[in-house]
């Protein structure tokens, strides 16, 4: 497989985004292993530019969505229209048929319509009026977040938060590179000038490339350890899942193609185990009022767990 041509797409898209390698790196992992990812970050720091990047350098289509407290499930997956001339309801496609979906401010809008992205995101699929549509493969949806403490949000249901295999902030840029943000985008917008490095159907041959990427048994016992280890900290209410097993799994997988290995390090594990599974995790009401987030607890309980000899 050309698992070469993630770094390609990597380059190309740091040719837009400045000095946001590690987290362009994360949303190929997350392409890779047939995900999603949830960006929670303040609004300005580029989420949607980094989404519009890395689809136009994928040569896929590409649509947005601003969640408002009135969007209706509808406005994203699409309704049916009465055609009078033809006597019978056609159905108009919603922005969620798309190989790239970007979900901006999610929690902006009522549990309602953030649940409407749900039967897309694990199925791919839609159902309107009891008929199904298949969406485009593939399928990636990048949802953004405002914190929690702004005003104006709604809290994701947990259900939802577990659909997304990886959470990441973009942070802020140091002053070196604000300073080369503002000489690139001085006198032209590089997107626009951004060529395609891949194709869709590339991309679905590197996912299903990804699924043979060898798991040692040492290195599957590694990732169940850390997951357990969730479901029995004193400090959390809620564990991770086995979906979280199953993503840590998926996710190591595309990390180890992502650098041109055909086998899973437990350091490719170990480095993902934040952004694949804090999101997953629910703290215990006395642990959320001492200012405890999910980040700290799990990077305790990695910090624990013995590190397994690498096996290719």
């Amino acid at each position: 497989m050309r698992f070469d041509l993630c770094k390609k797409i990597v380059e190309n898209v740091s040719h837009v985004i400045v000095g946001k390698e590690h987290s362009i790196e994360l949303l190929l992992v997350a392409l890779l292993a047939d995900g999603h990812v949830l960006i929670e970050d303040i609004p300005g720091l580029g989420k949607t530019l980094i989404a519009k990047s890395l689809a136009r350098s994928i040569g896929a289509s590409f649509k947005r969505v601003q969640f408002t407290p009135d969007l209706l499930p509808a406005d994203i997956t699409g309704f049916n229209v009465y055609n009078q001339h033809a006597g019978l309801f056609t159905f108009q496609p919603g922005p969620v048929m798309t190989n790239v979906l970007v979900a901006d401010e999610i929690n902006r809008t009522i549990p309602r319509t953030q649940s409407s992205l749900l039967e897309s995101m694990e199925e791919r699929q839609v159902t309107v009026d009891g008929k199904t549509y298949m969406l485009p493969h593939p399928f990636f949806v990048m949802a953004t977040q405002n914190p929690i403490e702004l005003e104006g949000t709604f809290p994701l249901p947990e259900a939802q938060l577990d659909r997304f295999l990886l959470r990441i902030r973009l942070g802020y840029p140091d002053q070196a590179e604000e300073i080369a943000i503002l000489e690139r985008f001085q006198e032209k917008d590089p997107l626009r000038e951004l060529e395609p490095v891949a194709t869709p159907e590339q991309i679905s041959e590197l996912q299903d490339g990804r699924k043979r990427i060898r798991v040692a048994q040492p290195v599957r016992e590694y990732i169940t350890s850390i997951v357990s280890a969730t479901r029995n900290s004193p400090s959390l209410r809620l564990g991770a899942s086995p979906r979280g097993s199953l993503g840590l799994m998926r996710a190591g997988q595309a990390l180890a193609a992502l650098h041109g290995r055909e086998y899973v390090l437990p350091d490719d594990v170990k480095s993902l185990a934040i952004p694949v599974l804090a999101h997953r995790l629910i703290l215990k009401e006395q642990e959320r009022l001492r200012g405890e987030i999910q980040e700290h607890l799990l990077e305790e309980i990695v910090h624990r767990i013995p590190v397994p000899a690498p096996v290719e």
